[in-house]
């Protein structure tokens, strides 16, 4: 697959349709609300991995209307003093996987905290948190579950989650709380825009060929799912378009970037039918902070930048946890 978006230039200037409710904020200041009035319940249980240069913890915490969330917390081995901390999100039906899959933010000397994803994890890495909530009719995966009203959306659940994910990493004693990035790749990179967006005294934003951004395009310039089980749904519920666009509008990563205001870096590539690079740079273009860059892979799809990214991230986040 060649390039089959917007040409880089349009790219560097593209904006949105998407148009937000009224009620963006309400609606999101009660969702958390609602989470808060749970005791968020976090507990950290040391676990043996036979890894010499790490500690890692299983933790439970409490998410979207107290259920419970899995995750691993990881810190260099023999850490005393509070670290900064990067709080991972996952990507589309993956979920926590093992725990020696997670050294890279505790091997660069920060504590880590990888949020499972409720009902996924039965795809490419395995997930130990279940989604209790049930939906109207649905196609198969996770995008239209309960997309019939914003209030029973998926999306609504597994973005509170994220929420107090952040506030869980925090609370543990080796966390400095006022040094906290959020990152994720797909999912996980919409999933940051979210918290990036709700969580408003983050100190680094890193989201990686973000999912979850301009719906409205996402759905008509590619066939590629997840976003197709959106227009797979609507094929077979033909009167539902405008209250399902209406649905997605409170989920749009471009509503919370334009919120956003924390140092962020971004990417893209420029051949991914998964991510569009136009709907990444709607959310990298509507974002309200001004330390912002993006790395564009001219030549990559959906994979972006892989190592690369990784390496970039490396040069870029330390800077900002560590200032």
């Amino acid at each position: 697959m060649t390039q089959f978006d917007l040409p880089v230039d349009q790219l560097r200037t593209y904006r949105s349709a998407s148009v937000e409710p009224e009620d963006f904020d309400a609606f999101w200041t009660k969702t958390l609300d609602e989470a808060r009035a749970h005791e968020l319940g976090a507990r950290f249980e040391r676990v043996e991995t036979g890894l010499a240069t790490v500690e890692t913890f299983d933790v439970t915490f409490n998410g979207f209307d107290g259920q419970p969330v899995k995750g691993w917390f990881v810190v260099p081995a023999g850490t005393a003093e509070p670290l900064p901390v990067v709080v991972e999100f996952l990507g589309y039906g993956g979920g926590r996987g093992l725990p020696h899959a997670h050294l890279l933010w505790a091997s660069a000397g920060f504590a880590h905290f990888v949020m499972d994803t409720r009902g996924q994890g039965s795809t490419w890495a395995t997930g130990d948190t279940a989604d209790p909530v049930g939906s109207a009719p649905s196609f198969p995966g996770f995008m239209t579950r309960g997309v019939e009203d914003p209030y029973t959306y998926y999306y609504r659940r597994l973005f509170t989650d994220a929420v107090r994910a952040v506030e869980a990493a925090r609370s543990h004693p080796l966390v400095d709380a006022g040094r906290t990035a959020v990152t994720g790749g797909s999912q996980g990179g919409g999933i940051t825009l979210a918290v990036a967006g709700l969580v408003r005294d983050l100190v680094a934003v890193a989201p990686d060929v973000p999912f979850l951004c301009d719906f409205p395009r996402a759905t008509t310039v590619t066939d590629r799912n997840p976003y197709r089980e959106i227009g797979n749904y609507l094929k077979t519920h033909r009167g539902r378009v405008e209250q399902v666009r209406n649905t997605l509008a409170y989920f749009d990563g471009v509503h919370f970037a334009a919120r956003a205001t924390a140092p962020a870096l971004f990417s893209t590539a420029l051949e991914d039918q998964t991510c569009p690079p136009s709907t990444v740079f709607a959310a990298f273009n509507a974002y309200a902070g001004q330390d912002k860059a993006i790395e564009v892979y001219d030549f990559n799809d959906h994979e972006g930048g892989g190592p690369f990214q990784e390496a970039a991230q490396l040069r870029w986040l330390p800077g900002r946890l560590r200032g």
